[in-house]
């Protein structure tokens, strides 16, 4: 059977497959469905230093090919986390890794600071691109400046452990917010995060969602995904992780090839909940049918 294990920015998974922030929840919640012990790692929902209530209701719309949300970060905030729900998960085999996200620089580090002792959080996703907040979030993401200075707080803050950059597509040149983040000690890059999006009720004559606008998630991404996933693989050194319209073990497999070495599965968890086991299932078939040894040859093969 083939190598399947991967390395991302020093942090060692059985496989390339993860999930993605804000659609696996705590992860306990798909227990009934997976093995998590089976994933590669998983993503917890992004978590900020204060609560958060998120956004009015409502707030997701089904559309063609794919969904718009905007939740707005809704957590209770990371000292509730540690308190309370890292006891209940921190024993999984799998990773646990933490996406963290804040209304400033300051607000990151200091999520990041709290997380860094916990023996059983493996890494550190940081959201410098989420769309339906009011503050922070993608305005991080979208300037060199904002994404370099919020990597810079959160690597000194968590130093020693793998930190992830989440990247936002709503940018003239991710490439160049990649460099930036790498520059300042990024381990690797996550991308993409949700594309901005607008959906109306032509009857009501007003917006679906309470914010108007808000991220476009899904298999009609995946085109735009992969392209720019294949930008950023050629333009830094750092492990990339591939996300954006993953449904089945061919999309993963099409990521990977673009550059990705793993990937995060996120709208497919609400369509299949055991989706992840399949797309593993189908890494493994694929290298039997090729006769690849070790996933990692087909890494940026395009």
């Amino acid at each position: 059977m083939a190598n399947l294990s991967v390395n991302i920015g020093g942090l060692e998974l059985n496989n390339p497959v993860m999930t993605a922030s804000g659609t696996f929840g705590y992860g306990e919640e798909f227990t009934p469905f997976i093995d998590i012990d089976r994933l590669g790692a998983y993503i917890i929902k992004g978590t900020t230093l204060n609560p958060r209530q998120g956004n009015d209701y409502p707030r997701m719309v089904e559309t063609p090919a794919g969904m718009l949300n905007a939740v707005g970060l809704q957590n209770k905030g990371v000292d509730y986390f540690i308190e309370h729900i890292y006891p209940r998960i921190k024993d999984y085999k799998s990773n646990l890794i933490v996406n963290v996200s804040g209304a400033n620089v300051e607000d990151y580090a200091e999520t990041a600071r709290r997380l860094h002792p916990l023996e059983g959080v493996k890494a550190i996703e940081v959201n410098i691109s989420c769309p339906n907040v009011k503050e922070g979030g993608m305005a991080f993401g979208t300037t060199t400046s904002g994404a370099a200075s919020v990597t810079k707080a959160v690597r000194e803050a968590y130093p020693d452990k793998t930190l992830i950059v989440k990247l936002s597509p709503n940018v003239t040149s991710i490439a160049e917010i990649a460099r930036a983040v790498e520059a300042e000690g990024a381990d690797s890059v996550s991308l993409i995060n949700t594309i901005m999006g607008m959906s109306i009720d032509v009857e009501r004559r007003r917006p679906h969602l309470s914010t108007i606008t808000g991220g476009l998630s899904g298999p009609a991404v995946r085109p735009v995904a992969v392209r720019m996933v294949w930008q950023v693989a050629k333009a830094v050194k750092i492990p990339v992780i591939g996300l954006g319209g993953i449904m089945n073990g061919r999309d993963a497999i099409e990521f990977m090839l673009a550059g990705a070495r793993a990937v995060e599965i996120g709208t497919a968890n609400f369509v299949d909940p055991a989706v992840t086991m399949k797309v593993i299932d189908f890494m493994e078939d694929y290298c039997t049918r090729h006769g690849i040894s070790d996933i990692n040859e087909i890494v940026g093969c395009v």
